[in-house]
């Protein structure tokens, strides 16, 4: 085939989509600046580098990193085999000897006869056929040029508040309501507090332990803008009600009273499966942010999908600037895959490298792309990062509460996973069937 495609970026997405396009009969040019160049957080130098951990989560079909894993593996994806080949003991979780497994992955793509590793930085996206699977720690050069190109900035700092599934709320504890009632009455959820929950909610909160910043998140206005709720606690006990937590504008029907302080929860996606702590940002260690918030009466038995993070990583506003099938939409003939588009994690950012390959592909050979099932987690996260409805888009890892729920509910948490991604690797499976067909 005469298309040449350029891929920008050696990580995990980046080797997936090149895996694919070549594996079509596509020749691609595969562009990663090591060793020439390193991020602070990049030693080795190979593609496909695990930086933080060797750990790919887990590995039993029932979980949503599991799910995501297989539905990979189907897909013909190069980090599944090669994982799988250079795996080490890890319990329930697949972890890897990360030295052997960029090796594994240099080796694979370096010996394919289409594609050709170029050790250079590519400071501008060029025009043509282009991947961009720049990773969370791209260039300065080139991610001001993708700022430019989006005609916007990208996220360099990640402040995200946590997001808990809308079935783990306790409704008897919280009401839907709007401050004021100003727009739609189930617009929030909100969760009250008395005067005796709120101060011992806030006692927990301003003594709980910390994440510790990477030297390269370290900036002197980190917290300009999106201050962490347990700095904001810390000026004062009443901080947070006159700031995330004001009850101002809010009646709880239950007493007919004003709370003494209301956290409200807020739609993460369209379908209102998924819901932010509104105002929530915070570095707390994980298992922090699951005790102290767990106090909020109705998030008692909260399922976190998402804890809250503040760290760099570079992201661009996909819900305004992407399709689903990972396209740019002001540029059809341009793809972006990784942790720039909004997926977080090892094996999320892989399986957008697939999903951009396999439809650069399918552009190339004239056929429509694909967008996979919303019952397949990468369908789900496909959808997420494309939901215009979205509202201050932040990164979504793999987690079930992106799929639609299980009709009629099924009431234990185990049984229910394993139905939900027993219907995934189905649809999956079916859906691949009618790809074959055309």
């Amino acid at each position: 085939m005469s298309e040449q495609v350029v891929v920008i970026g050696g990580g995990l997405a980046g080797v997936e989509a090149a895996w694919q396009l070549a594996n079509k009969g596509f020749k691609v040019k595969l562009y990663e600046m090591k060793p020439k160049k390193f991020s602070p957080a990049h030693h080795l130098p190979l593609l496909a580098e695990l930086v933080c951990s060797n750990s790919l989560k887990a590995k039993r079909l029932e979980s949503a990193a599991g799910l995501l894993k297989e539905e990979m593996r189907r897909l013909g994806s190069v980090c599944m085999e090669c994982a799988d080949m250079c795996e080490v003991p890890a319990g329930g979780a697949l972890a890897v000897d990360r030295d052997e497994f960029a090796r594994l992955i240099t080796e694979k793509i370096r010996n394919h006869g289409n594609i050709e590793i170029i050790n250079e930085e590519v400071k501008k996206i060029p025009e043509g056929n282009v991947i961009v699977a720049a990773g969370p720690l791209a260039s300065d050069t080139i991610s001001e040029d993708i700022a430019a190109f989006c005609g916007e900035g990208l996220h360099f700092f990640d402040a995200a508040a946590p997001i808990v599934t809308l079935e783990s709320i306790d409704a008897e504890k919280s009401f839907t309501a709007s401050r004021y009632e100003r727009g739609g009455d189930d617009d929030y959820i909100n969760c009250p507090m008395n005067k005796e929950e709120y101060e011992a909610f806030y006692d927990e909160l301003i003594n709980a332990e910390g994440a510790s910043l990477h030297s390269f998140d370290k900036r002197k206005d980190f917290y300009e803008g999106c201050m962490p709720i347990e700095v904001l606690a810390s000026r004062g006990k009443d901080t947070m009600r006159f700031g995330p937590m004001k009850p101002v504008g809010l009646r709880d029907p239950r007493t007919g009273h004003r709370p003494w302080a209301v956290l409200q929860l807020r739609k993460e996606n369209s379908k209102g499966t998924l819901y932010n702590l509104v105002g929530f940002q915070t570095n707390l260690k994980f298992p922090e942010q699951k005790r102290v918030f767990s106090m909020i009466p109705a998030l008692h038995s909260a399922e976190f999908v998402r804890y809250g993070v503040m760290h760099r990583n570079t992201f661009i506003d996909s819900p305004r600037l992407l399709n689903g099938d990972y396209s740019f939409k002001a540029r059809p003939e341009l793809f972006f895959a990784g942790q720039i588009t909004g997926v977080e994690g090892y094996m999320e950012s892989a399986s957008s490298g697939i999903m951009a390959g396999l439809n650069m592909a399918r552009r190339l050979e004239g056929k429509e792309t694909v967008i996979f099932p919303e019952t397949t987690m990468i369908g789900a996260l496909s959808r997420y990062i494309s939901d215009e409805s979205v509202v201050n888009f932040q990164p979504m890892g793999a987690n079930f509460g992106v799929l639609p729920p299980i009709e009629p509910k099924i009431r234990d948490k185990k049984e229910r996973y394993m139905a939900l991604a027993q219907r995934g690797i189905k649809d999956l499976e079916n859906y691949l069937k009618g790809c074959e067909e055309e």
